[in-house]
């Protein structure tokens, strides 16, 4: 069985580009060469729509990813544990939220700095902390309130 060298070069660049598009969408997903971050961990009562990868940002510009979440036992809390690029240094007052890119986009988790003198190390705790907030859970609060509202004036 003979190959012609295109096809072999042609299966050789189809391989190439395989590897290249593997290798970007890991890097992409925060699994590149580790070393260049620090770990920082948070305990949110809910983590809807996040998952180990997820984009961590401050002021919109992706800064890390979730690396871990857990659930507590003894606090029933979600641990969140996230790696935050080398030479950002968060206050120790600062808050993490978890955020949406609107009404049809994905979650992502947003850092907010504080503005204490001191900084997190490695390891440490972001306190502060705001859970995903269910946008059916509030349509139905809204629609719930509204129609408790409406029969209280009638009477």
């Amino acid at each position: 069985m003979t190959h012609s060298t295109s096809e072999v070069l042609a299966g050789a660049f189809v391989l190439a580009a395989a590897v290249g598009f593997l290798v970007y969408a890991g890097q992409s997903a925060g699994y590149g060469a580790g070393g260049d971050t620090y770990p920082l961990v948070a305990s949110f009562r809910s983590v809807d729509g996040i998952s180990v990868g997820t984009d961590v940002r401050l002021a919109g510009v992706k800064v890390g990813a979730v690396t871990a979440l857990n659930l507590n036992p003894a606090t029933f809390f979600a641990d969140a544990t996230i790696a935050v690029q080398q030479g950002i240094t968060l206050p120790t007052d600062s808050a993490i939220l978890i955020s949406s890119e609107g009404l049809l986009g994905g979650n992502f988790v947003e850092v907010v700095p504080g503005g204490a003198a001191e900084n997190l190390g490695p390891g440490d705790e972001i306190e502060d902390t705001q859970g995903a907030v269910s946008l059916i859970s509030l349509l139905l609060k809204f629609v719930g309130g509204g129609a408790s509202d409406a029969a209280g004036a009638a009477e």
